[in-house]
């Protein structure tokens, strides 16, 4: 039976990278499916993964009818088996609705990706509209770490060096860690994975060690 299955955790537990993944193979089992992601860090219309892996998708902004897109498909005479939805996070409940309709009545596969919680440890409503209409809820194994080598549960959003919790529930930014390969100026916005307990007390990587090793003093100390 077809199914609307939601693939979820953190930032970098690998959810892009299985969204291709199960493209490809769906792909070579004969398949035909579309893929849709929303604000992705490599740009619009793109599924990108850390480890390099890029396909094009289609972008899903506020006025897409994913019901009128995909009978609009089959009726001109494509064929579609599956969707790939990455980034479902930023999808509409509406659109949500959408989805599982797709799988209900036009009897389609829908693997949806997404995390499930803001910077501000609030749901997104497009992933809570999934909780409550998936078939089956699956939480990725590859479970990203906290700088003190917990699992990391939580996702922090850094502006100017520092730690947030205020702002648009939707601002696009890499990791840290990825930011800091990519090499470049800073951008504005980044994010780090936390466990819960440094996320409430808002101690990231770079806070952890600026009090472990404070600034020398700037004079030297008398003998």
């Amino acid at each position: 039976m077809p199914e609307l299955i939601f693939f979820t955790g953190p930032m970098d537990c690998g959810k892009s990278t299985l969204a291709l993944q199960m493209d490809h193979t769906h792909t070579l089992g004969g398949r035909r499916g579309a893929l849709f992601t929303s604000h992705d860090r490599a740009g619009a219309a793109t599924i990108s993964s850390r480890l390099g892996l890029e396909q094009p998708a289609t972008e899903v902004t506020g006025d897409l009818d994913f019901w009128t897109w995909v009978v609009g498909r089959l009726t001109s005479g494509h064929r579609v088996d599956y969707l790939v939805c990455d980034e479902a996070q930023f999808y509409s409940p509406a659109q949500v609705d959408q989805l599982a309709r797709v799988v209900d009545d036009l009897q389609l596969d829908v693997f949806a990706f997404g995390i499930l919680s803001d910077f501000q440890t609030r749901l997104f409503p497009g992933s809570a509209r999934l909780v409550e209409l998936c078939d089956r809820m699956e939480t990725l194994q590859v479970r990203p770490l906290c700088w003190c080598g917990e699992e990391a549960t939580h996702n922090a959003r850094i502006s100017g060096g520092r730690m947030v919790t205020e702002g648009s529930q939707v601002a696009v930014g890499d990791t840290r860690v990825e930011q800091e390969a990519a090499g470049g100026p800073a951008p504005e916005v980044t994010y780090e994975v936390l466990c819960r307990r440094h996320h409430r007390r808002r101690m990231t990587a770079a806070t952890a060690l600026a009090a472990r090793h404070p600034d020398p003093l700037p004079f030297e100390e008398e003998r």
